[in-house]
Protein backbone atom coordinates (compact mmCIF):
# COMPACT_ATOMS: atom_id res chain seq x y z
CA UNK A 1 0.00 0.00 0.00
CA UNK A 2 2.70 2.58 0.72
CA UNK A 3 4.77 1.66 -2.43
CA UNK A 4 1.88 1.39 -5.04
CA UNK A 5 1.14 -1.20 -7.26
CA UNK A 6 2.62 -4.88 -7.54
CA UNK A 7 5.36 -3.24 -10.12
CA UNK A 8 6.12 -0.66 -7.94
CA UNK A 9 6.77 -3.18 -5.00
CA UNK A 10 8.92 -5.72 -7.54
CA UNK A 11 11.23 -2.18 -8.23
CA UNK A 12 11.77 -1.55 -4.59
CA UNK A 13 12.63 -5.03 -3.71
CA UNK A 14 15.33 -5.01 -6.96
CA UNK A 15 16.63 -1.97 -5.68
CA UNK A 16 16.93 -2.25 -1.89
CA UNK A 17 17.67 -6.11 -1.74
CA UNK A 18 18.38 -7.31 -5.48
CA UNK A 19 16.02 -9.48 -5.34
CA UNK A 20 13.34 -9.85 -8.19
CA UNK A 21 10.59 -11.91 -9.36
CA UNK A 22 9.63 -14.15 -13.13
CA UNK A 23 6.10 -13.97 -11.67
CA UNK A 24 3.28 -11.75 -13.40
CA UNK A 25 1.03 -9.69 -12.44
CA UNK A 26 -1.96 -12.16 -13.23
CA UNK A 27 -0.79 -14.93 -11.63
CA UNK A 28 0.16 -12.99 -8.42
CA UNK A 29 -3.60 -11.03 -8.23
CA UNK A 30 -5.02 -15.17 -8.69
CA UNK A 31 -2.67 -15.67 -5.58
CA UNK A 32 -4.19 -12.82 -3.55
CA UNK A 33 -7.88 -13.89 -4.13
CA UNK A 34 -7.09 -17.48 -3.39
CA UNK A 35 -5.57 -15.67 0.22
CA UNK A 36 -8.75 -13.54 0.67
CA UNK A 37 -10.93 -17.01 0.26
CA UNK A 38 -9.02 -18.52 2.61
CA UNK A 39 -8.94 -16.16 5.29
CA UNK A 40 -12.63 -15.41 5.02
CA UNK A 41 -13.20 -19.07 5.34
CA UNK A 42 -11.19 -19.32 8.32
CA UNK A 43 -12.85 -16.56 9.67
CA UNK A 44 -16.11 -17.90 9.20
CA UNK A 45 -14.97 -21.03 10.92
CA UNK A 46 -14.42 -19.23 14.03
CA UNK A 47 -17.33 -17.62 14.16
CA UNK A 48 -18.66 -21.40 14.11
CA UNK A 49 -16.37 -22.32 16.66
CA UNK A 50 -17.46 -19.14 19.01
CA UNK A 51 -21.11 -19.95 18.54
CA UNK A 52 -20.85 -23.39 19.22
CA UNK A 53 -18.74 -23.11 22.65
CA UNK A 54 -20.89 -24.09 25.82
CA UNK A 55 -18.67 -22.24 28.36
CA UNK A 56 -18.95 -22.86 31.88
CA UNK A 57 -20.64 -20.33 33.51
CA UNK A 58 -19.84 -18.77 36.75
CA UNK A 59 -21.36 -16.09 38.63
CA UNK A 60 -20.21 -14.35 41.32
CA UNK A 61 -22.41 -12.27 43.65
CA UNK A 62 -21.08 -9.37 45.51
CA UNK A 63 -18.68 -8.80 42.84
CA UNK A 64 -16.91 -5.61 44.67
CA UNK A 65 -16.09 -7.21 48.09
CA UNK A 66 -12.48 -7.11 48.56
CA UNK A 67 -12.20 -10.77 48.19
CA UNK A 68 -12.93 -10.81 44.66
CA UNK A 69 -10.12 -8.95 44.07
CA UNK A 70 -8.03 -11.73 45.61
CA UNK A 71 -10.65 -14.76 43.98
CA UNK A 72 -10.27 -13.72 40.09
CA UNK A 73 -6.92 -14.52 39.14
CA UNK A 74 -6.25 -17.92 40.80
CA UNK A 75 -10.64 -18.96 39.81
CA UNK A 76 -9.08 -20.16 36.29
CA UNK A 77 -6.52 -22.29 38.02
CA UNK A 78 -5.76 -25.65 36.05
CA UNK A 79 -7.12 -27.98 38.44
CA UNK A 80 -9.48 -26.69 40.23
CA UNK A 81 -12.26 -27.44 37.56
CA UNK A 82 -12.42 -31.08 36.03
CA UNK A 83 -11.53 -31.09 32.10
CA UNK A 84 -10.61 -27.84 30.49
CA UNK A 85 -13.84 -26.19 29.97
CA UNK A 86 -13.73 -22.53 28.46
CA UNK A 87 -15.38 -20.39 31.06
CA UNK A 88 -17.92 -17.15 31.39
CA UNK A 89 -17.22 -15.30 34.51
CA UNK A 90 -20.29 -12.69 35.28
CA UNK A 91 -19.72 -10.13 38.37
CA UNK A 92 -23.13 -8.95 39.72
CA UNK A 93 -23.08 -6.60 42.52
CA UNK A 94 -26.26 -4.53 42.98
CA UNK A 95 -24.77 -2.27 46.55
CA UNK A 96 -21.87 -0.42 43.96
CA UNK A 97 -21.49 1.90 40.95
CA UNK A 98 -21.88 0.63 37.43
CA UNK A 99 -18.28 2.09 37.57
CA UNK A 100 -16.49 0.32 39.68
CA UNK A 101 -17.97 -2.76 38.16
CA UNK A 102 -16.60 -1.71 34.77
CA UNK A 103 -13.51 -0.95 36.24
CA UNK A 104 -13.35 -4.83 37.92
CA UNK A 105 -14.13 -6.56 34.63
CA UNK A 106 -11.74 -4.42 32.51
CA UNK A 107 -9.04 -5.71 35.59
CA UNK A 108 -10.47 -9.51 34.99
CA UNK A 109 -9.71 -8.73 30.90
CA UNK A 110 -6.50 -7.22 31.10
CA UNK A 111 -5.68 -10.32 33.23
CA UNK A 112 -5.64 -12.33 29.66
CA UNK A 113 -6.85 -15.72 30.82
CA UNK A 114 -6.96 -17.69 28.00
CA UNK A 115 -9.90 -19.73 28.76
CA UNK A 116 -11.81 -16.90 29.80
CA UNK A 117 -14.41 -16.60 27.20
CA UNK A 118 -16.78 -13.82 28.26
CA UNK A 119 -17.21 -11.45 31.36
CA UNK A 120 -19.97 -9.40 31.88
CA UNK A 121 -20.92 -7.35 34.64
CA UNK A 122 -24.63 -7.21 36.56
CA UNK A 123 -26.05 -4.80 38.58
CA UNK A 124 -29.89 -5.38 38.14
CA UNK A 125 -30.97 -8.56 39.94
CA UNK A 126 -33.57 -9.16 37.24
CA UNK A 127 -30.86 -10.82 35.22
CA UNK A 128 -29.09 -12.92 37.47
CA UNK A 129 -27.82 -16.25 37.60
CA UNK A 130 -28.42 -16.83 33.79
CA UNK A 131 -27.07 -20.16 32.68
CA UNK A 132 -25.54 -20.41 35.95
CA UNK A 133 -23.72 -23.16 36.37
CA UNK A 134 -21.21 -22.44 39.98
CA UNK A 135 -22.57 -19.30 42.02
CA UNK A 136 -20.48 -17.75 45.19
CA UNK A 137 -22.33 -15.40 47.44
CA UNK A 138 -19.75 -13.17 48.83
CA UNK A 139 -20.76 -10.81 51.79
CA UNK A 140 -23.12 -8.42 50.61
CA UNK A 141 -20.70 -4.73 51.27
CA UNK A 142 -22.39 -1.51 53.42
CA UNK A 143 -22.06 1.97 52.33
CA UNK A 144 -19.33 3.50 54.11
CA UNK A 145 -20.58 5.18 57.36
CA UNK A 146 -23.69 2.99 57.23
CA UNK A 147 -24.81 1.24 60.53
CA UNK A 148 -27.59 -1.34 60.57
CA UNK A 149 -28.66 -3.01 63.95
CA UNK A 150 -28.30 -6.78 63.97
CA UNK A 151 -32.28 -7.18 63.18
CA UNK A 152 -32.02 -5.06 60.28
CA UNK A 153 -29.66 -6.75 58.86
CA UNK A 154 -30.67 -10.10 59.50
CA UNK A 155 -34.17 -9.16 57.75
CA UNK A 156 -32.38 -7.45 54.79
CA UNK A 157 -30.26 -10.83 54.15
CA UNK A 158 -33.53 -12.65 54.59
CA UNK A 159 -35.24 -10.43 52.16
CA UNK A 160 -32.28 -10.51 49.65
CA UNK A 161 -31.69 -14.27 49.80
CA UNK A 162 -35.28 -15.09 49.62
CA UNK A 163 -34.87 -13.40 46.14
CA UNK A 164 -31.81 -14.76 45.22
CA UNK A 165 -33.13 -18.73 45.70
CA UNK A 166 -35.91 -17.49 43.47
CA UNK A 167 -33.91 -16.55 40.48
CA UNK A 168 -31.98 -19.43 40.95
CA UNK A 169 -34.77 -21.43 40.82
CA UNK A 170 -36.07 -19.39 37.46
CA UNK A 171 -32.59 -18.46 36.17
CA UNK A 172 -29.81 -21.10 37.05
CA UNK A 173 -28.99 -24.73 35.33
CA UNK A 174 -30.92 -27.59 36.95
CA UNK A 175 -27.42 -29.18 38.26
CA UNK A 176 -25.76 -25.89 39.30
CA UNK A 177 -23.54 -25.56 42.70
CA UNK A 178 -24.11 -22.77 44.87
CA UNK A 179 -21.34 -22.11 47.28
CA UNK A 180 -22.06 -19.12 49.96
CA UNK A 181 -19.34 -17.78 51.41
CA UNK A 182 -18.55 -14.78 53.91
CA UNK A 183 -18.81 -13.50 57.75
CA UNK A 184 -22.48 -12.62 58.51
CA UNK A 185 -25.17 -14.85 58.41
CA UNK A 186 -24.17 -17.74 55.92
CA UNK A 187 -26.86 -20.50 57.44
CA UNK A 188 -29.18 -18.59 57.05
CA UNK A 189 -28.53 -17.71 54.05
CA UNK A 190 -28.02 -20.97 52.50
CA UNK A 191 -30.59 -22.01 54.00
CA UNK A 192 -33.25 -19.66 52.48
CA UNK A 193 -31.59 -20.60 48.84
CA UNK A 194 -32.63 -23.96 49.30
CA UNK A 195 -36.17 -23.29 50.38
CA UNK A 196 -36.65 -20.67 47.37
CA UNK A 197 -35.04 -22.96 44.59
CA UNK A 198 -36.85 -26.16 45.11
CA UNK A 199 -36.35 -28.32 41.92
CA UNK A 200 -32.84 -28.18 42.51
CA UNK A 201 -31.14 -30.86 45.06
CA UNK A 202 -29.77 -29.32 48.16
CA UNK A 203 -26.30 -31.44 48.09
CA UNK A 204 -25.91 -28.70 45.24
CA UNK A 205 -25.53 -26.11 48.18
CA UNK A 206 -22.96 -25.56 50.91
CA UNK A 207 -21.85 -23.00 53.62
CA UNK A 208 -18.53 -22.22 53.86
CA UNK A 209 -17.09 -23.53 56.77
CA UNK A 210 -13.55 -23.52 55.81
CA UNK A 211 -12.03 -20.46 56.44
CA UNK A 212 -12.98 -21.26 59.96
CA UNK A 213 -11.37 -24.46 59.79
CA UNK A 214 -8.15 -23.33 58.72
CA UNK A 215 -7.91 -20.08 61.46
CA UNK A 216 -8.36 -23.19 63.76
CA UNK A 217 -5.57 -24.98 62.44
CA UNK A 218 -3.43 -21.97 62.65
CA UNK A 219 -3.68 -21.16 65.97
CA UNK A 220 -3.36 -24.83 66.82
CA UNK A 221 -0.30 -24.78 64.46
CA UNK A 222 1.53 -21.92 66.53
CA UNK A 223 0.46 -23.71 69.64
CA UNK A 224 2.70 -26.48 68.71
CA UNK A 225 5.22 -25.20 66.48
CA UNK A 226 4.49 -26.52 63.28
CA UNK A 227 3.07 -25.12 59.54
CA UNK A 228 -0.96 -24.65 59.61
CA UNK A 229 -0.76 -27.60 56.49
CA UNK A 230 0.73 -30.23 59.62
CA UNK A 231 -2.26 -30.22 61.20
CA UNK A 232 -5.36 -31.63 59.48
CA UNK A 233 -9.04 -33.35 60.57
CA UNK A 234 -9.94 -30.10 62.28
CA UNK A 235 -14.01 -30.33 62.62
CA UNK A 236 -15.89 -27.53 63.06
CA UNK A 237 -20.15 -27.92 63.71
CA UNK A 238 -23.05 -25.69 64.43
CA UNK A 239 -23.10 -21.96 63.08
CA UNK A 240 -21.07 -20.70 60.98
CA UNK A 241 -20.96 -17.24 61.47
CA UNK A 242 -22.72 -17.77 65.12
CA UNK A 243 -22.32 -20.29 68.03
CA UNK A 244 -19.74 -22.99 66.78
CA UNK A 245 -17.78 -25.91 68.58
CA UNK A 246 -14.22 -27.14 67.33
CA UNK A 247 -14.16 -30.69 67.54
CA UNK A 248 -10.13 -31.79 67.84
CA UNK A 249 -11.35 -35.91 68.40
CA UNK A 250 -10.08 -36.55 65.26
CA UNK A 251 -7.23 -33.82 63.99
CA UNK A 252 -3.84 -34.88 63.68
CA UNK A 253 -0.30 -32.99 63.76
CA UNK A 254 2.46 -34.20 61.35
CA UNK A 255 5.98 -33.38 61.57
CA UNK A 256 5.71 -32.33 65.05
CA UNK A 257 8.93 -32.07 66.79
CA UNK A 258 8.29 -34.25 70.25
CA UNK A 259 9.67 -37.39 72.32
CA UNK A 260 8.36 -39.18 69.82
CA UNK A 261 9.68 -39.06 65.87
CA UNK A 262 8.29 -41.03 62.63
CA UNK A 263 8.87 -41.45 58.58
CA UNK A 264 7.42 -38.80 56.41
CA UNK A 265 3.72 -39.55 56.71
CA UNK A 266 3.65 -39.99 60.96
CA UNK A 267 0.90 -38.50 62.10
CA UNK A 268 0.01 -37.70 66.26
CA UNK A 269 -3.21 -36.85 67.54
CA UNK A 270 -3.56 -33.29 68.50
CA UNK A 271 -5.19 -33.75 71.12
CA UNK A 272 -2.38 -35.89 73.15
CA UNK A 273 0.15 -33.73 71.98
CA UNK A 274 -1.57 -30.50 73.41
CA UNK A 275 -1.44 -30.50 77.41
CA UNK A 276 -2.60 -27.08 78.05
CA UNK A 277 -6.33 -27.60 78.78
CA UNK A 278 -6.78 -24.49 79.81
CA UNK A 279 -5.42 -23.31 76.74
CA UNK A 280 -7.80 -25.18 74.55
CA UNK A 281 -10.60 -24.15 77.02
CA UNK A 282 -10.50 -20.20 77.07
CA UNK A 283 -7.52 -18.70 75.11
CA UNK A 284 -8.12 -21.16 71.51
CA UNK A 285 -11.41 -20.02 71.29
CA UNK A 286 -10.62 -16.17 72.44
CA UNK A 287 -7.76 -16.06 69.68
CA UNK A 288 -10.24 -17.66 67.02
CA UNK A 289 -13.08 -15.19 67.41
CA UNK A 290 -10.63 -12.30 67.20
CA UNK A 291 -8.52 -13.83 64.55
CA UNK A 292 -10.02 -11.95 60.98
CA UNK A 293 -10.37 -8.80 63.54
CA UNK A 294 -6.81 -9.33 64.49
CA UNK A 295 -5.54 -9.76 60.89
CA UNK A 296 -7.52 -7.00 59.66
CA UNK A 297 -6.45 -4.15 62.17
CA UNK A 298 -2.34 -5.10 61.53
CA UNK A 299 -3.14 -5.62 57.30
CA UNK A 300 -5.70 -2.63 57.29
CA UNK A 301 -7.03 -4.99 55.09
CA UNK A 302 -10.13 -7.59 55.18
CA UNK A 303 -8.48 -11.31 54.65
CA UNK A 304 -9.67 -12.02 51.30
CA UNK A 305 -6.42 -13.99 50.96
CA UNK A 306 -7.77 -16.89 53.76
CA UNK A 307 -11.47 -16.50 52.21
CA UNK A 308 -9.91 -17.18 48.57
CA UNK A 309 -8.11 -20.16 49.68
CA UNK A 310 -11.04 -21.47 51.41
CA UNK A 311 -12.92 -21.45 48.58
CA UNK A 312 -10.36 -22.42 46.19
CA UNK A 313 -9.96 -25.80 48.78
CA UNK A 314 -13.52 -26.44 48.28
CA UNK A 315 -14.23 -25.59 44.05
CA UNK A 316 -11.33 -28.33 43.90
CA UNK A 317 -12.55 -30.79 46.38
CA UNK A 318 -16.21 -31.04 45.00
CA UNK A 319 -15.06 -30.58 40.95
CA UNK A 320 -11.96 -33.63 41.56
CA UNK A 321 -11.35 -36.95 42.54
CA UNK A 322 -10.57 -35.97 46.17
CA UNK A 323 -9.00 -38.05 48.70
CA UNK A 324 -12.35 -39.70 50.58
CA UNK A 325 -10.14 -39.50 54.01
CA UNK A 326 -9.47 -35.69 53.91
CA UNK A 327 -12.27 -34.35 56.05
CA UNK A 328 -13.68 -30.87 55.47
CA UNK A 329 -16.52 -29.10 57.56
CA UNK A 330 -19.44 -28.04 55.10
CA UNK A 331 -22.54 -26.12 56.19
CA UNK A 332 -24.87 -28.41 54.80
CA UNK A 333 -29.00 -29.18 55.16
CA UNK A 334 -29.22 -31.74 57.81
CA UNK A 335 -31.46 -34.95 57.21
CA UNK A 336 -30.42 -35.79 60.47
CA UNK A 337 -27.77 -37.00 61.39
CA UNK A 338 -26.09 -36.69 64.35
CA UNK A 339 -29.61 -35.85 66.07
CA UNK A 340 -29.28 -32.77 64.34
CA UNK A 341 -32.49 -31.40 63.25
CA UNK A 342 -33.53 -32.10 60.00
CA UNK A 343 -34.06 -28.89 57.64
CA UNK A 344 -30.79 -26.95 59.16
CA UNK A 345 -28.27 -26.45 57.27
CA UNK A 346 -26.02 -26.85 59.92
CA UNK A 347 -21.78 -26.95 59.60
CA UNK A 348 -20.52 -30.96 60.06
CA UNK A 349 -17.84 -32.81 58.95
CA UNK A 350 -17.74 -34.28 55.33
CA UNK A 351 -15.39 -35.67 53.02
CA UNK A 352 -15.23 -35.92 49.06
CA UNK A 353 -15.52 -38.93 46.76
CA UNK A 354 -15.50 -38.68 42.38
CA UNK A 355 -16.83 -34.67 42.97
CA UNK A 356 -19.69 -35.64 45.50
CA UNK A 357 -19.91 -34.96 49.07
CA UNK A 358 -21.23 -37.40 51.84
CA UNK A 359 -21.61 -36.82 55.75
CA UNK A 360 -19.09 -38.86 57.40
CA UNK A 361 -20.81 -41.76 59.60
CA UNK A 362 -17.69 -42.20 61.59
CA UNK A 363 -17.57 -39.49 63.97
CA UNK A 364 -18.76 -40.28 67.59
CA UNK A 365 -20.82 -37.40 69.65
CA UNK A 366 -19.85 -37.20 73.31
CA UNK A 367 -22.44 -35.85 75.95
CA UNK A 368 -20.33 -32.47 75.81
CA UNK A 369 -20.29 -32.29 72.21
CA UNK A 370 -24.55 -33.11 72.24
CA UNK A 371 -24.74 -30.02 74.59
CA UNK A 372 -22.78 -28.11 72.14
CA UNK A 373 -24.77 -29.30 68.91
CA UNK A 374 -27.57 -28.49 70.93
CA UNK A 375 -27.28 -24.88 71.40
CA UNK A 376 -26.62 -24.15 67.91
CA UNK A 377 -29.14 -26.24 66.63
CA UNK A 378 -31.49 -23.98 68.85
CA UNK A 379 -29.74 -20.94 67.71
CA UNK A 380 -30.42 -21.87 64.09
CA UNK A 381 -33.85 -22.20 64.77
CA UNK A 382 -34.48 -18.92 65.83
CA UNK A 383 -32.32 -17.29 63.08
CA UNK A 384 -34.59 -19.58 60.46
CA UNK A 385 -38.07 -18.72 62.64
CA UNK A 386 -36.70 -15.08 62.54
CA UNK A 387 -36.45 -15.06 58.63
CA UNK A 388 -39.15 -16.88 58.26
CA UNK A 389 -41.42 -13.88 60.21
CA UNK A 390 -39.66 -11.39 58.23
CA UNK A 391 -40.35 -13.05 55.09
CA UNK A 392 -44.27 -13.11 55.93
CA UNK A 393 -44.71 -9.39 57.25
CA UNK A 394 -43.36 -8.51 53.92
CA UNK A 395 -45.81 -10.76 51.73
Amino acid sequence: MLLGGFSDFLEHAQGYYNITSDMNSDLMLKIAEENQATKELCMEEEVHRLKSLRPLHIWISSALNPVCYSLIPHLFTPGLFSGLPIFSLHLMDTSGSEEMLQALKMETVDLAIPRLHEVTIHSDQMLAFQEAHFIIFLDDQQPAGEYNDEQNDKDQVAEHFHRYGQLIETNAQKDVRVLVAGDFFINMKCSLLIENAPSIDPRNFVAMTTQLEYEARTQLAQKLSVKTSDITNVIVWGNISGSFHIDLQRAKVFRYDGAIRGPDGFSQHVMEMIYDWKWLKTDFRSLLHKHRATISSKTNKATAISTTNAILAILKAWNNAESPEEVFSLGVLSTGQFGIPAGLVFSMPVSFTDGHWSVRSDVIVTDELRVNLDACADELRMERDMAAKTLKNDA
